[in-house]
């Protein structure tokens, strides 16, 4: 929390006041069968983990404060224990690494600077194993093998590099395992065996190349075996530890294909020995190895219209029987297992359902349901997201997906909402439960998202299609897509509004710039605003990828980039909005300053516009705290409710 003696971020006057953000909030006047706090308050019981022996089974239970402490139940006595209470500073994450201790993590209301702290399932032991202010915490290797150890990233001795360590996680003591001392030719990604040994390392150059470095063992150094660009990818998944030759590793690569492919790669040889999954289409998402039956390949799997599942061992190919025949219609995925593989925690869920966590005991075969996440939305009441394909104006084919209320379904035309994605490279939507859209369905509005060009997960040519083209044809992309729904589904072409987050947000602003006449508003959630304060703002970490973003995005040094991001930065463009915007900030966001959201609302109020701005001063890079996302979607269908409307 904020402390007297620390002034808040940014330039705390144009917030708007609580009773102007209430005010809004109060537009939404309908009565209707879920309430914002149904669709986003935190589940009941949820982030279910089995332990390592299977003795305990942790999870985190909701509150009255919306605060979720961490407990464990005992499989076998069915004791129920409160392990930890979660505070002001929301944990981020937690893990068993032995049957009898967890690690979780905490940052300082927002900032992503991560610390990993450890406890016992008996709440005592407690360590702050890393207590280092303003440095970035980040798990590297679980180390099976040595359980009283983990190997962990950060950068605490210099706040551009990370370096690997070796930690302890009851006492905390601490071994560097290599020296990341080079800024201009820094290392980027570290390999470790199962035994905690680095093998290899990718260390960047020039800004834009990667170069993996690898090592026979241990006696020998290391040896540079391949080189990529940035556009490439050639990521180590982890060694195959079933073949005789020490060498060979499965990789993800695009390096012979316009998809990633799975492959067996020999470091030695430096040569491709097998491919071992390919898709036409999507890129393939990665392997799950079994470590009890010697590491064999259980299955593959990749995201395409929906998540798929691809059987490789026969162990696995029964279980998938099972699981396929039991959570029939739903998508399912395998969440946890013990390591003796007796048990495994599933969760399924829908686009219509938030899902369920169940335990499957392989010795009997018999499934149990533990939790329904949102039981309290009933998924009948729920609207279908449908994949939705359509050809771009230049020729891309481009995927998405359409949630329609049932006034749509009926044949009425209803307001649309498009939601750009974050990234805006790499990431991309997917289908399932999306409480955003189940809302704005609820109201009667649609949502529609689209995985324009550069998202990820369809192929090198597309992801790099959308090089240099924000604020230009990546916005074309959101533009065909309303296109493609104005003619195919009942939506009202005079009530399209645009909303997104992070890069999101900054498709929002740029789409009210570029096509004023085709949005009637815009929210714009921890937003881009201005490219040139942007590239000034970032986190120390983020210098090595500079190279990256300056050939990716723009080149702020080049006089022909300078002129496009001029015209792609919404605050300084503000004469050509026309539009009503609103405008949300957490203030400790490292990623997107706040003064990106500042400079927009004071550049549009100074224009004349009644710009309301709600801010966060325990957020981040969006919000974590129940009671604030709760009002920024309450005060989001106040703004909607205020600009859709008939």
């Amino acid at each position: 929390m904020e402390t007297e003696n620390k002034p808040l971020p940014g330039n705390p006057s144009l917030a708007s006041s609580t009773e102007e953000l209430l005010a809004l909030a109060a537009k939404d006047t309908g009565t209707y069968r879920y309430s914002v706090e149904d669709y986003f308050r935190k589940p009941a019981l949820s982030a279910f983990q089995l332990s390592p022996g299977g003795t305990w089974i942790a999870y985190r239970e909701r509150d009255e404060r919306g605060r979720r402490p961490i407990f464990a139940r005992h499989f076998e006595t069915g004791e129920v224990r409160k392990i930890l209470d979660e505070g002001d500073e929301l944990i981020d994450g937690y893990m068993w690494v032995t049957d009898s201790r967890l690690l979780y993590v905490q940052d300082k209301s927002g900032d992503e600077n991560h610390q990993l702290y450890g406890i016992n399932v008996d709440g005592t032991g407690f360590q702050a194993l890393t207590p280092f202010d303003g440095v970035k915490v980040m798990l590297l290797s679980q180390l099976k093998e040595d359980p009283e150890h983990i190997i962990i990233q950060m950068n605490k001795d210099n706040p551009e590099l990370f370096e690997p360590f070796k930690i302890n996680v009851i006492s905390g003591a601490l071994e560097k395992l290599f020296t990341n001392n080079d800024p201009v030719s820094p290392v980027t990604g570290y390999h470790f065996d199962k035994s905690g040994r680095l093998r290899a390392f990718t260390r960047q150059e020039n800004g834009t190349e990667y170069v993996l470095l690898y090592r026979r063992d241990e006696a020998s150094g290391f040896e540079e075996i391949l080189r990529t660009g940035w556009q490439d990818s050639f990521d180590l998944l982890g060694f195959d530890y079933t073949s005789e030759n020490p060498h060979l590793a499965f990789v993800s690569s695009n390096l012979e294909s316009d998809t990633a492919e799975l492959i067996r790669y020999d470091l030695a040889a430096c040569t491709k020995t097998e491919t071992l999954f390919r898709h036409e289409t999507y890129d393939a998402g990665g392997l799950s190895l079994s470590r009890n039956r010697g590491y064999e390949i259980d299955f593959y799997y990749y995201t395409g219209e929906k998540d798929v599942i691809i059987p490789v061992s026969e162990t696995y190919t029964k279980l998938h029987e099972h699981f396929t025949a039991f959570f029939e219609g739903q998508e399912f995925s395998v969440a946890g297992r013990t390591d003796d593989e007796s048990r495994y925690l599933l969760y399924a869920g829908s686009d219509r359902s938030y899902g369920a966590y169940f335990l499957f005991d392989t010795g009997t075969g018999s499934f149990e349901k533990i939790a329904d996440l949102m039981p309290h939305l009933d998924a009948a009441h729920m609207a279908a997201m449908r994949p939705v394909q359509f050809t771009s104006r230049d020729g891309l084919s481009l995927h998405g997906y359409l949630t329609l209320p049932a006034q749509a379904e009926r044949g009425e035309k209803v307001p649309l909402i498009v939601n750009p994605h974050g990234g805006p490279y790499g990431p991309r939507d997917e289908w399932g439960f999306n409480p955003e859209a189940q809302l704005f369905a609820s109201r009667g509005f649609a949502t529609l998202q689209i995985n324009y060009r550069g998202s990820g997960g369809y192929g090198k040519k597309f992801y790099l299609a959308g090089s240099k083209q924000i604020g230009r044809r990546m916005l074309d992309d959101l533009e065909d897509g309303v296109a493609f729904a104005l003619k195919n589904f009942a939506i009202d072409e005079k009530r399209i509004a645009i909303y997104g987050g992070s890069y999101g947000g900054l498709a929002a602003l740029g789409s009210l710039v570029k096509t004023p006449e085709l949005y009637c508003c815009a929210v714009d959630y921890v937003g881009v605003s201005n490219l040139f304060t942007f590239y000034k703002s970032f986190p120390p970490y983020w210098k090595p990828f500079m190279g990256q973003l300056r050939a990716q995005w723009f080149d702020f040094e080049d006089e022909s980039d300078q002129e496009i991001m001029k015209q792609v930065s919404p605050a300084l463009n503000v004469d050509k909005i026309t539009r009503p915007v609103y405008v949300v900030q957490g203030a400790n966001d490292p990623r997107v300053n706040i003064h990106e959201s500042d400079q927009i609302v004071e550049n549009l109020r100074a224009r004349g516009f009644h710009v309301p701005y709600m801010v966060k001063y325990n957020e981040g890079h969006g919000f974590q705290h129940e009671e604030n996302r709760i009002e920024l979607y309450k005060t989001m269908l106040g703004f909607f409710a205020l600009h859709l409307s008939s």
